[in-house]
């Protein structure tokens, strides 16, 4: 039993490192102390700090997926149909956090080639970043599908989670995004904004692993 505890904590851990690793991506394309743009901080970041940010978005996706294995666990003792659906979304959603993030690339790189070249930056990206929230919005449904499934299990007490869990998954905070990064600005702003939903996914790993740190779960 003591097996299955260390791979639920170990999972749920790099779940947490998936966060952080991809969070230090977003500020490798965002951060500087002295400018609160997206588009130019990009555009001025040098080559390197795109190239590893687009590196951070592969290893991130590798540890996310390891964290769904950690949040399945906690779907064991509900039905089959529940705890598959329960997979193939988490799954998803946490493959499209690296895709979307890779995709930034396109962004950072026109940018680039808008400051260098002294072209309009905003038409420079334009087509960059509608393709990006082109693929955001195919994720959308699917998150809307795993909310549903995953607040009405754990408000029903059907799998190992404590209902304390529903105010960390990564709904709630979706959706005060607006209100939070509305009332921010400077260094904090990019910090906290420019990383948001890798910081949702970084305080739901953290809430998960806590909740099932000491649970009994059989794995095989």
């Amino acid at each position: 039993m003591e097996l299955n505890k260390f791979w639920t904590r170990l999972f749920g851990v790099i779940g947490i490192l998936g966060g952080i690793t991809l969070l230090t991506g977003d500020m490798l394309f965002y951060y500087d102390s002295f400018n609160s743009n997206l588009y130019e901080n990009m555009g001025n970041a040098s080559d390197l700090r795109i190239i590893l940010s687009a590196v951070t978005a592969l290893l991130a996706a590798w540890f996310y997926m390891l964290g769904v294995a950690h949040v399945y666990q906690a779907f064991k003792p509900t039905k089959p149909i529940i705890k598959n659906t329960i997979l193939i979304c988490f799954a998803a959603i946490t493959i499209s956090y690296g895709v979307v993030h890779g995709a930034f690339v396109a962004i950072a790189t026109s940018s680039k080639l808008a400051i260098e070249n002294n072209l309009d930056l905003n038409d420079s990206v334009a087509l960059a970043n509608e393709a990006n929230n082109t693929l955001r919005l195919i994720v959308y449904p699917i998150f809307g599908l795993l909310s549903i499934l995953f607040i009405t299990q754990v408000w029903k007490r059907k799998t190992l989670y404590p209902r304390w869990i529903i105010l960390f998954f990564p709904l709630i905070p979706f959706l005060i995004q607006d209100f939070i990064c509305n009332n921010l600005s400077g260094n904090i702003w990019i910090i906290v904004c420019g990383g948001y939903l890798n910081h949702i996914l970084i305080i739901f790993f953290t809430a998960s692993t806590i909740a099932l740190w000491n649970k009994k779960i059989k794995y095989f």
